[in-house]
C-alpha cells in the first residue's frame, strides 16, 4: 500500500503541545515518541488529572462511583456511567486514582453480566451484575477498551471480557444463515446475517490495547477476522457494492464516538495493529483531504450538550480529530 507519501503541511504538531494536557499527552507519546519516563510526558500525564475535562467530570461523581445513579449507567445518555468511564479512557485518565477506580469497579459490579462476562445495558436487580438477556457487543467492547486502558488488563474479570468477545463476537457480512442462540437472537441489529459495524469495530478496539506479545491465539484470530471484515468494506463502504457509502455519517470525524465510529477510528485501530492494505487508500485519501490550510482538521460531528463536560467546539479546529489523522497519515506514509 504505501505507494504514495501523505504529507501534512504545515505541521500543526506544535498547535497541538499547546492547550488540553490530553492531546499534548499523546501527542508527545503517539507522535514524538517520548519515552514514558520523560519529564515532559510525565509533567503532561499528571496535567491530565488536575486541568481541563478530566477533573471537570470526576467532580461530578457520585459515592458509588457512579454518574447519574446504578440504574442508569447505560440509559443516561451521555451522561451515565459507561460513557463518562469511555470517555475518561479516551482522554488518557489515570486508572490508578481512586475515583478511577471506583468507576470501573461500578461498571463490573452493575453491568458485567456473570454469567458471561460480556457487559450489559441493564442491571440485574434480583441478581447483581448485568442482565444476561442485555448483553450486547459495542457496548462490551467499549468497556474492555476502558478498563484495559486503565490498566486491568490482568484482572480476571477483564480476561471473561475477553473471552466473551473472542467466543461471541461475529463478523458476518450478509452471507448465510443468521446466528442463532445467545446472544444473538435479542438484537437482530447487533448481529443479523450482517454484523453490525460499530460492534466489530469496538471489539477490535479492545483488543488492540491488548499489547502484542500478550495477545492469546483467540484474541489473535478474532482480530484477523475483525480486519479482514473492515477491509471487505474498504473501511467504509458496502462490501457487496463499492460504489456505495455504509453511512454517510462515518465520513464526518468527531470525537468522543461513543457507540458511533467513522472512518478515522476505523484506520487509527487498523494502523495501531500494523495492517497496511491496498484496500485503505481510499480511506487514507479521504482524511487528508480534509485538512485545512494549516494543517488542521474540524469537528464535524459530536455529541457535545448531552455529555457531563462538553469535548471541544463543533465546526472548529479539532485537536483530537487531528492528533488522530496525523498520526494515521503518517502511519501509513513510507519510511
Amino acid at each position: 500500500m504505501r505507494d504514495q507519501s501523505v504529507t501534512v503541511t504545515p505541521d500543526p504538531t506544535p498547535w497541538l503541545l499547546e492547550g488540553d494536557p490530553s492531546v499534548r499527552y499523546f501527542a508527545l507519546t503517539g507522535l514524538l515518541g517520548g519515552a514514558p519516563d520523560a519529564p515532559e510526558v510525565q509533567e503532561a500525564r499528571r496535567a491530565i488529572m488536575t486541568e481541563g475535562p478530566v477533573p471537570r467530570i470526576l467532580a461530578e461523581q457520585q459515592a458509588d462511583g457512579h454518574w447519574q445513579g446504578p440504574d442508569r449507567f447505560y440509559t443516561a445518555k451521555y451522561r451515565g456511567t459507561v460513557w463518562t468511564l469511555l470517555i475518561l479512557a479516551e482522554l488518557g485518565a489515570d486508572g490508578a486514582d481512586a475515583r478511577v477506580r471506583a468507576a470501573c469497579e461500578a461498571v463490573l459490579r452493575d453491568s458485567q453480566d456473570p454469567d458471561s462476562g460480556g457487559f450489559s445495558t441493564e442491571r440485574s436487580k434480583k441478581a447483581g451484575g448485568g442482565l444476561h438477556s442485555m448483553v450486547i457487543p459495542c457496548l462490551t467492547g467499549n468497556l474492555t477498551f476502558s478498563l484495559i486502558r486503565f490498566g486491568m488488563l490482568d484482572d480476571p474479570r477483564v480476561q471473561r471480557a475477553l473471552d466473551w468477545i473472542t467466543t461471541y463476537q461475529r463478523f458476518d457480512d450478509a452471507e448465510g444463515e443468521a446466528p442463532a442462540g445467545w446472544p444473538y437472537d435479542r438484537y437482530k441489529m447487533c448481529w443479523g446475517r450482517h454484523t453490525c459495524h460499530m460492534g466489530a469495530v469496538k471489539a477490535l478496539k479492545a483488543l488492540t490495547e491488548i499489547p502484542p506479545a500478550r495477545r492469546p491465539p483467540a484474541v489473535q484470530c478474532t482480530i484477523a477476522a475483525g480486519a479482514e471484515y473492515v477491509l471487505r468494506h474498504h473501511v467504509h463502504r458496502r462490501s457487496h457494492d463499492l460504489t456505495k457509502v455504509s453511512k454517510p455519517s462515518w465520513l464526518r470525524f468527531g470525537f468522543p464516538l461513543m457507540w458511533q465510529t467513522d472512518v478515522l477510528e476505523i484506520l487509527l485501530i487498523l494502523m495501531r495493529l500494523g495492517y497496511r492494505d491496498k484496500r485503505l487508500r481510499e480511506a487514507l485519501d479521504l482524511v487528508a483531504a480534509k485538512a485545512d490550510a494549516q494543517g488542521r482538521w474540524r469537528l464535524q460531528q459530536t455529541f457535545n450538550g448531552r455529555f457531563v463536560v462538553d469535548i471541544e467546539t463543533k465546526g472548529e479546529p479539532s485537536r483530537w480529530v487531528t492528533l488522530r489523522a496525523l498520526e494515521v497519515l503518517r502511519a501509513a506514509s513510507p519510511r
